[in-house]
């Protein structure tokens, strides 16, 4: 049976006591650490401006739990965290189709790291300005906002379980929620997923978006 959660609470409390190797796959975005780059938008900075997102990166000990707590992982950002994750050829580059040709005051695409031994992966999904693909016209609720469809791939792609027995015994962990982009994919995939989000605002805003309530306290760990 599918399960979706969704915890108002610090990713590296809440896995703090959880056993090695708990989620079958964990799927995080975390905050870079590059500052609040996003405020250089105008749209962005008049919706997020009271956001103190990405004022640092999550702690050595917290990527490290992460990855203790994860079966598998994918983590975005991994430029960002060299110094933490190990090197690999296991990299995922998603692709945001800007235009090739012009030099922009923002990312064409963003590196995340795996474990799933897959060499060097390229997606390309549109995310630039009013051109977001499928989602193009719908708000966003996050500055660092990702498409549904780009979790969609990471899910066929890298998590175990794509066969319809297994299905429904995966759980996918969230540490870094957000905007619950992958939440959003799990529901349509069909896994269970486990989201944490710290700040009250965005949390609310995630859950709203699954349809689902906030779990306020740490309480009983799936």
């Amino acid at each position: 049976m599918q399960t979706l959660e969704l915890h108002n609470v610090d990713c590296e409390d809440f896995v703090s006591d959880l056993p090695d190797g708990h989620f079958d796959i964990t799927i995080a975005d975390p905050p870079y650490g590059i500052g609040r780059d996003w405020l250089r938008r105008r749209r962005a900075t008049e919706k997020f401006s009271n956001s103190a997102y990405d004022g640092g990166r999550p702690s050595r000990r917290c990527i490290e739990e992460i990855v203790r707590v994860s079966k598998r992982w994918v983590i975005f950002g991994w430029n960002y965290f060299t110094d933490i994750l190990p090197p690999t050829n296991y990299l995922i580059v998603w692709d945001k189709m800007s235009n090739a040709n012009q030099v922009v005051r923002y990312s064409k695409c963003e590196i995340a790291g795996t474990n799933v031994r897959i060499p060097c992966n390229l997606v390309s999904i549109p995310w630039d300005g009013y051109r977001m693909g499928e989602e193009t016209g719908k708000k966003k609720i996050h500055p660092h906002q990702k498409p549904v469809a780009l979790y969609r791939w990471l899910l066929d792609f890298y998590a175990p379980g794509n066969r319809d027995d297994e299905l429904f015994n995966t759980v996918i962990f969230d540490p870094f929620a957000g905007s619950a982009s992958c939440g959003v994919a799990c529901k349509e995939r069909g896994y269970s997923y486990v989201g944490c989000e710290k700040d009250k605002v965005f949390c609310a805003a995630a859950a709203q978006r699954l349809g689902i309530g906030i779990v306020e306290t740490e309480g009983e760990k799936p």
